[in-house]
């Protein structure tokens, strides 16, 4: 878990009135309406110019309060809503009308923004989208390219395809818990029905039974379920944009040669939303349409069979490759516009699909419930082919993806980027593996609670106990990477002393605290191990799953009944790998939903949940609609809104200050900036994982060049970070005309030992608290003072 300097357990401060002096202007006009260009930033005619400065605060990963954030408990919101908002103290709340009083210090303005990820109780329910949230990840973790927008666009093409995949895989997973367990299996055995009485109205009594007894109604009935499911992802995609997304930017032109994040559709997605929603709404629904018409037309088709219904199941199944066709051609059709604001809607399109979908699913349940004598359901439904047809086309999507992205990687290397340019195609493997698990969790649990005794139900589907038995193998391969990682940081640590030494040389020596602060740093240090740790996660989860899926596709049976006749110690190996990992699903599914309770009651919990979500929802929904929403739609608007009317109406000298993952929304701000105004900031960054993590991670838009170009593009930049900080640390940006960006590393603990300034033995910090540093201080300071016009700037500028 990532503190954040000004963490708190409260919530957000929402106080009750607002500032009776002249409040300044809003974050951005109430329609939203783009804004006239003004390439002046003077102020008005007639105005006085206020000779004051401003130091807007952005809070990191956790959240904070603005009475935290500004040192005092008497705090006034300037603008915004009880979602996102600017404070300042009350007193400063008119500083404008008083510029005297701020001579030398400048007005701090907090911007708090924690409530986009960690708000009501409702959002402890996204944690049934983390698969969706970590495929969309992938689309953003391709490597740099130069003048290879084919190949670009394929990468996001085999993104998106992998998140539709999702989809279908969720959905397929709960037509199987509602269609073949619940209503094929469970309500079809006698035994079964008799021991969960909810199910007594399906099964058939005697030997006809009641109205519903029929497989087909019974499977038409079930059907409702799984619609339902695609029903709610609808719902809260849709509502989740209304909600966080559908800020308009600050219009301006694009910049040729500028980063992507700088341009001006970056941050609005609108129609690219709008557009996979409806296909991935519309694939929801046909999977459900297909495991409810599978069964019915193939028993239709069997010598003998109704005509008429064989040639209507046949018709229906036309009508349904059509619209899947339709769902996968909208979703390769169309990727981001992003060098325009896109405020288009395919109306017709985003309607009908959908609609279209729904309206066959209701004809299949009116097709399935027709009568036929005779049919009886036995054994399961169709699931091998469904799931390990999935399971392939996942395999081969990830393949596919590895290889453009290592095309693009070997075009133009950057030694930096996490496992060589092939992070999104791990990641994706990641998503897809992570909704297998999840999915056949489900069905192992519901199989049980079903089942019994475990005898009188044929189960899920083999695949899904195959894929079971590969965890513990999983697992087994990262303790051992686990391991040699320990071993490493032992050996930092233990060479770490000496540094440490040399930071405090002249004070008396004491061994533990010396050992103390080095293994701190050691630790620190493990978060540039993650691209191996992800590396042997992936390696294994490809290698283990491709067996699974051969050995279910080869033997047809479980692994337990597959090494049967083999040897004793493969068949021994096989029963305990399948007991322990259908054990470990059915506890991680337990813990997940423990998890997710406790999370809609618990605030704490919830705030926990919202790191993540701080983290994994940066970025716009670019390939799965369905994932959580992206806080950074409404966030940099939010502060590049604030920043251009100040200084547009101050002409002052602004500080944009950012901690952690408010270091990424301000760099992401300064970028939307149009060049005047941006000239006028200056960046203030500290426990930044700008570099660390998302150059590395997402070297396309953080890389090495984007990063020199945001440094060049604003008025001066320093970063501040700490060896013993897990998550901040260098940017890397040589100084060019002027400073450099990085300081030295701060001083961790700030005294070793006692000393009359820290009588007591000072804490060793690490990501929280930059702003007790002194050096905090003097480097605003510097900033400042160099934005003054009448001193030399941090580079030449050019004229106009």
């Amino acid at each position: 878990m990532e503190r954040a300097q000004e963490h708190t357990d409260g919530p957000a401060h929402r106080p009750g009135a607002l500032p009776t002096g002249p409040v300044l202007p809003p974050g951005g006009p109430p329609d939203h309406r783009p804004r006239q260009r003004d390439t002046s930033l003077r102020p008005a005619a007639g105005a006085a110019v206020p000779e004051i400065d401003l130091e807007l605060l952005v809070h990191g990963v956790g959240g904070s309060t603005p009475e935290k954030m500004l040192g005092d408990p008497r705090t006034v919101r300037i603008t915004g809503d009880d979602t996102a908002a600017v404070f300042r103290r009350t007193g400063d709340a008119d500083a404008e009308t008083r510029p005297g009083d701020y001579r030398g210090r400048p007005v701090r303005e907090a911007y708090v923004w924690c409530n986009l990820t960690s708000g009501n109780a409702s959002r402890a329910l996204w944690l049934l989208l983390l698969p969706f949230m970590v495929v969309n990840l992938a689309h953003w973790m391709r490597p740099a390219a130069q003048d290879r927008p084919r190949t670009v666009r394929l990468y996001g093409l085999l993104v998106r395809l992998a998140g539709l995949t999702l989809t279908v895989l969720l959905v397929a997973a709960a037509c199987e818990v509602a269609l073949d367990l619940a209503a094929w299996q469970c309500a079809g055995t006698a035994a079964c029905a008799r021991r969960h009485t909810w199910l007594g109205f399906l099964s058939p009594t005697g030997a006809t039974g009641g109205w519903w007894s029929a497989p087909g109604r019974r499977l038409a009935l079930a059907a409702l379920v799984p619609a339902a499911l695609t029903g709610l992802l609808w719902y809260l995609s849709h509502r989740t944009w209304s909600a966080y997304e559908s800020t308009r930017p600050l219009a301006h032109d694009a910049e040729p040669g500028h980063t992507s994040l700088g341009s001006p559709g970056f941050w609005y997605g609108r129609r690219l939303v709008a557009r996979l929603r409806a296909a991935h709404t519309a694939a929801g629904l046909l999977t459900v349409a297909a495991a409810v018409l599978a069964p019915a037309a193939a028993f239709d088709r069997r010598p003998g069979g109704p005509a008429l219904l064989d040639a209507a199941g046949r018709l229906l199944s036309c009508a349904l490759a059509v619209l899947a066709v339709a769902a996968v051609g909208v979703v390769c059709r169309r990727g981001r516009t992003e060098n325009l604001l896109d405020q288009e809607l395919d109306r017709h399109l985003v309607r009908r699909l959908p609609l279209g979908a729904l309206a066959l699913l209701v004809l299949v349940a009116l097709y399935a419930g027709w009568s036929r004598p005779g049919w009886r359901s036995v054994g399961r439904l169709a699931g091998d082919p469904a799931f390990g047809s999935l399971v392939l086309a996942q395999g081969v999507l990830v393949i596919a993806l590895g290889a453009v992205a290592h095309d693009l990687h070997r075009r133009l290397p950057d030694p930096r980027a996490a496992m060589r340019g092939l992070g999104g195609p791990a990641v994706a493997l990641l998503a897809c593996a992570l909704g297998g698990v999840m999915s056949g969790g489900v069905a192992q649990r519901v199989s049980d609670w079903l089942d019994g005794t475990g005898s009188s139900l044929a189960g899920p589907p083999v695949l899904l106990t195959w894929q079971a038995s590969v965890i513990p193998p999983v697992l087994a391969v990262l303790l051992a990477a686990a391991g040699w990682l320990a071993r490493r940081t032992s050996r930092l640590g233990r060479a770490e002393r000496a540094d440490v030494a040399l930071d405090h040389v002249g004070e008396p020596e004491d061994t533990a605290r010396t050992r103390r602060i080095a293994r701190v740093r050691a630790m620190a240090a493990l978060t540039d191990r993650a691209p191996f740790v992800v590396t042997v996660l992936c390696a294994a989860t490809l290698v283990l799953g491709a067996g699974a899926l051969a050995g279910a596709f080869a033997t047809g049976r479980t692994p337990d009944a597959a090494a049967d006749r083999t040897f004793a110690l493969v068949h021994g190996a096989a029963q305990a790998s399948q007991a322990l990992g259908s054990w470990l699903v059915g506890l991680g599914f337990i813990l997940f939903v423990t998890w997710g309770r406790r999370a809609y009651k618990d605030a704490s919990a919830r705030r926990t949940i919202g790191i993540l979500w701080d983290v994994g929802t940066f970025w716009p929904r670019a390939a799965h609609p369905f994932a959580p929403p992206c806080y950074a739609e409404r966030a940099v608007p939010d502060l590049t809104w604030r920043m251009d009317t100040w200084i547009r109406r101050t002409g002052g000298r602004l500080v944009l200050s950012g901690h952690s993952q408010g270091s990424v929304l301000a760099a992401a701000a300064a970028w939307q900036l149009t060049p005047s105004v941006r000239r006028r900031v200056a960046l203030l960054t500290y426990g930044s994982p700008l570099e660390r993590l998302y150059g590395r991670w997402f070297p396309a838009h953080f890389g090495p060049a984007e990063l020199a170009s945001l440094h060049r593009e604003v008025a001066c930049w320093r970063n501040l970070y700490r060896r013993t900080d897990p998550i901040g640390g260098p940017v890397r940006i040589a100084g060019g005309d002027g400073p450099a960006v990085d300081h030295t590393p701060l001083k961790d603990p700030l005294a070793y030992g006692r000393s009359p300034g820290h009588p007591l033995p000072a804490p060793i910090l690490g990501h929280s608290d930059y702003q007790a540093d002194p050096a905090f201080a003097e480097e605003r300071k510097r900033l400042l003072a160099r934005l003054r016009p009448e001193l030399p700037g941090q580079r030449p500028r050019p004229a106009g």
